[in-house]
């Protein structure tokens, strides 16, 4: 089955640049590049009674509505990468559910930041983060209003649990791609006090504790520089909550990944705080790897 990048289309400016990120992204990977819209517009209930179908009118008009919205999408990515296969798909369904769907056969599902009320919400609604937090696989958020500088490095969040390897994976393989460094940082706020105490190493001082967090991100990321030899590796261990970390790294950086579920403080049972203030807040795209 061929590689597969799955876009939500609704029209929105957002929408349209999260189209354009992903062509490229897709190019990459030699991948085809399908654009969905969603609607629900066209799921009409009246209260206390059965689903009523729409008029024949509605439903045309509903569907020439997406149409337009696909084929100005398909317009645009096809000047960024005209080499790329496209695919156009209109689906009356739940957007949120319609992608998650998508993101079973998908490499990756990329969503603009903001949208007409369906995709994303007025700053990132419930769509984007019940898609980031549901999908099967990798999806990515396009934030800020222009195109990263594709010279910038790709950022990654290290938390220095069990869960590291999808998000240390997809970002070395990003990084690679368009060969710019990696940097990787590790948090330490959330784990400085009871950690250190329970390694008896409080009253030897915060530099004791700071070298242990440095050692630990040296180990976690030892095995992957091997595999990715060509790629410079960046190393960050402040003492900081890790979203303010990630979000002061995205202001220089051309893309931030995080893994689907951290060490208490990335993203929590589902899609937990730090997650969801990247995909608020960042200046540039965000990716949830799994």
């Amino acid at each position: 089955m061929a590689r597969t990048v799955v876009v939500g289309i609704d029209g929105s400016p957002s929408a349209i640049r999260a189209a354009r990120w992903a062509v490229r992204e897709a190019r990459r990977r030699s991948a085809q590049l399908h654009l969905l819209h969603c609607d629900v517009k066209s799921l009409v209930v009246v209260p206390d009674m059965p689903v009523v179908p729409p008029r024949q009118t509605f439903l045309e008009s509903v569907r020439e509505e997406a149409e337009e919205s696909l084929r100005l999408a398909k317009e645009q990515v096809g000047e960024v990468a005209p080499d790329v296969v496209v695919e156009t798909e209109f689906r009356m369904e739940a957007p949120a559910s319609g992608l998650v769907e998508q993101s079973r056969r998908a490499d990756l599902v990329v969503l603009g930041s903001r949208g007409l009320g369906g995709f994303t919400g007025l700053l990132i609604g419930s769509v984007a983060i019940a898609v980031a937090a549901h999908a099967r696989s990798p999806v990515a958020v396009v934030r800020g209003e222009h195109d990263p500088d594709q010279t910038d490095p790709v950022v990654v969040g290290v938390s220095g649990s069990g869960h590291d390897a999808a998000a240390l994976g997809y970002a070395f393989e990003l990084a690679a791609a368009r060969e710019v460094p990696l940097r990787a940082v590790h948090a330490w706020h959330s784990l400085a006090w009871d950690e250190a105490r329970l390694r008896n190493r409080i009253d030897e001082g915060w530099a004791v504790v700071q070298s242990d967090e440095e050692r630990l991100l040296t180990e976690v990321l030892a095995g992957w520089s091997d595999e990715h030899p060509d790629v410079v590796v960046q190393r960050f261990a402040p003492l900081n909550k890790p979203a303010r970390a990630l979000l002061t790294h995205a202001e220089q950086a051309q893309l931030v990944v995080v893994g689907a579920r951290g060490r208490g403080g990335f993203t929590g049972l589902v899609l937990g705080s730090t997650s969801q203030q990247l995909v608020q807040h960042s200046p540039c795209p965000v990716v949830i790897a799994r």
